[in-house]
């Protein structure tokens, strides 16, 4: 049994969940479940970043304190997140006293170190994405990611010597080459490294909401560097009794790639400072493009359908939870870019699930109950699909380990074709009750229990609901795959269920 800290980022309080949160966070959820799965020490930690300028404007547009702000929109994330069947274990806000603990002691020990000085900020500034631009790396002036007009800025700020690290990190990307992964996004944090590193700005003093700095009354920390250290903050960094040992050298941050440059090279460089090794791992994902126009009734005044105009119940309401859980693992590789469209789902739902898993599992209940007295047989040792289930969990083991939800769900999806060709192959609803016709219906029950195992951490309710209508009792993952992924494990004169249509095909 092994460890596994998977985190999200902390999502923003100046607006509500959208689709694109959905996607960071049902990926984070499955990687836990499956990692829950295969026996490891699991410790799933999401949460909402609260404090910064463009939470304090979105208060004020609200006629609310950023207190009241907070409260309220963190409230519809985890709203949001129950929807989704998000299974977390921890849920941070950064305006919790322990996090107040966690990131002042964590930044006086880079202060005690000597990594930070102050002095004053001359330059260009997004409220949006709460960072510094040069007018270099800037579009004309304009931020690179908004298109807005940049801020220009004067103020005293306290810095971090983050020029100080890069042999260090350069060094430390060269002994851990999968420290950022996927390649192409190790490479890009690698090459921003390599250009040079310059000081950053860690402290405001033109706003107050934010931790306040310990030995600077006058300051608070900039919200990124508040944010980050939330990882920690779960672990309970800076307590008498922390789980930093035991949890730090297990842990995963899964983001996205516009904030690349925050958790490849700041982060690190802000935990040597402290005296603390790196996380383990950082897996970068790309973004979703929308396609299609019948995903949201919200248009842009150009007409155009924005992802953040999506909330993810709308879609739930239309497909259910765990249609839409589905799409989102299996339709895009997680470090690419992909499209979100209406057809997209449509697609998916109609040809995976409805088509071959929903068919399967109601043709199979069908046979049992007009053939076999509605109990269901016991798979036979030899089974032809015993080789199928046994390649498809090895391969579905694999993709899960290297963050690749959609070729493991590929995986698990051609056992559901070896077993629906199995049953197009014998026909077992034209044969005669009898010994043969029981050994296939045990076989293609077999490879149903295996299924609802290997899927159950991207549709946990679904699978649960397939465990019931074969009689199982429990629910897929009440043992861990080294227990139930083993074949032959179906308990003959079990009551199999068809019941409803698992998915109704949608037009």
């Amino acid at each position: 049994m092994g460890r596994f800290y998977i985190t999200t980022p902390i999502y923003y309080v100046n607006d509500v969940p959208h689709v694109g949160h959905a996607y960071t966070t049902v990926n984070a959820d499955a990687m836990a479940r499956w990692h829950r799965l295969i026996g490891d020490d699991t410790k799933f930690l999401t949460g909402t970043d609260e404090h910064g300028q463009k939470v304090a404007d979105a208060a004020a547009r609200h006629g609310v304190s950023p207190q009241q702000w907070t409260d309220q929109t963190s409230a519809r994330f985890r709203e949001t997140w129950d929807a989704l069947s998000i299974r977390y274990d921890d849920f941070i806000r950064t305006t919790e006293p322990r996090h107040y603990r966690s990131v002042q002691k964590f930044l006086t020990a880079i202060y005690d170190n000597g990594y930070m000085y102050k002095d004053v900020y001359r330059g260009l500034y997004c409220v949006s994405c709460e960072d510094y631009y040069t007018l270099e790396s800037s579009d004309e002036g304009r931020c690179p990611v908004h298109g807005r007009m940049l801020t220009e800025m004067e103020e005293e700020n306290w810095f971090f010597r983050l020029s100080a690290f890069e042999d260090r990190l350069l060094a430390y990307y060269a002994d851990h080459p999968d420290f950022v992964t996927p390649e192409t996004k190790r490479n890009e944090a690698y090459a921003f490294i390599k250009g040079g590193l310059h000081d950053i700005s860690i402290t405001r003093t033109s706003i107050s909401w934010g931790v306040p700095v310990p030995w600077d009354d006058r300051h608070v920390f900039y919200v990124w560097y508040d944010a980050l250290i939330n990882y920690l903050t779960a672990l309970g960094y800076g307590d008498e009794h922390d789980e930093v040992a035991t949890w730090w050298p297990a842990s995963h941050h899964l983001i996205g790639k516009e904030i690349i440059r925050f958790h490849g090279v700041w982060w690190p460089a802000m935990c040597m400072a402290a005296g603390l090794e790196p996380p383990a791992h950082v897996h970068v994902h790309g973004w979703l493009l929308i396609g299609g126009q019948k995903l949201s009734k919200t248009m842009a005044a150009d007409g155009a359908v924005r992802l953040t105009d999506i909330a993810p119940t709308v879609l739930t309401d239309e497909f259910g939870v765990d249609a839409l859980r589905y799409y989102l693992l299996r339709d895009t590789v997680l470090g690419n870019d992909g499209e979100f469209s209406h057809e997209g789902i449509t697609q998916r739902y109609n040809t995976d699930l409805a088509n071959n898993l929903g068919n399967l599992v109601a043709r199979v209940a069908s046979v049992v109950a007009t053939k076999c007295g509605g109990l269901g047989p016991a798979p036979t040792l030899d089974s032809p699909l015993r080789v199928s289930a046994q390649e498809a969990l090895r391969d579905t083991r694999e993709a899960w380990e290297r963050f690749a939800p959609h070729a493991a769900l590929e995986a698990t999806w051609r056992l559901i074709g070896a077993t629906n060709a199995y049953l197009e192959s014998t026909s077992p609803w034209k044969m005669e009750p009898g010994v043969a016709l029981e050994g296939v219906m045990g076989d293609a029950l077999e490879a149903i229990r295996l299924v609802s195992v290997m899927a159950s951490p991207a549709m946990p309710d679904v699978c649960r609901e397939i465990w019931r209508r074969l009689g199982l009792d429990g629910q897929p993952g009440d043992e861990t795959i080294e227990v139930s992924g083993h074949w032959g494990l179906y308990p003959p004169g079990r009551p199999v269920e068809k019941g409803e249509p698992l998915f109704p095909r949608r037009a």
